[in-house]
């Protein structure tokens, strides 16, 4: 691992996923849905993907229509591996 000027470099840098906030009804956890594009392997024809992700947002600042950003992160929970780093857009 090489050294740089705020610590050491990650070999693999954590994965960074943006989506929308689907629940907050949780304490300290929110549920993301992550739409990833995908092409079908024989149609060719580009399909939608939806993946709900647990998220940590330990300040509670995130509601229900936001588009956040997550931050893959140590297991924190059975199911949440994932933290809100920033709120991208607030919902209408």
């Amino acid at each position: 691992m090489e050294q740089a000027e705020n610590g050491p470099v990650r070999e693999n840098p954590r994965k960074v996923r943006e989506g929308i906030v689907v629940s907050d009804r949780m304490v300290d956890t929110v549920v993301v849905a992550v739409i990833e594009r995908v092409r079908h392997p024989r149609y060719g024809k580009t399909v939608q993907r939806t993946k709900k992700l647990y998220a940590h947002d330990g300040g509670a600042d995130a509601h229900v229509g936001d588009r956040v950003r997550v931050q893959e992160t140590r297991p924190l929970s059975k199911t949440k591996r994932w933290r809100v780093t920033e709120i991208v857009e607030r919902a209408r």
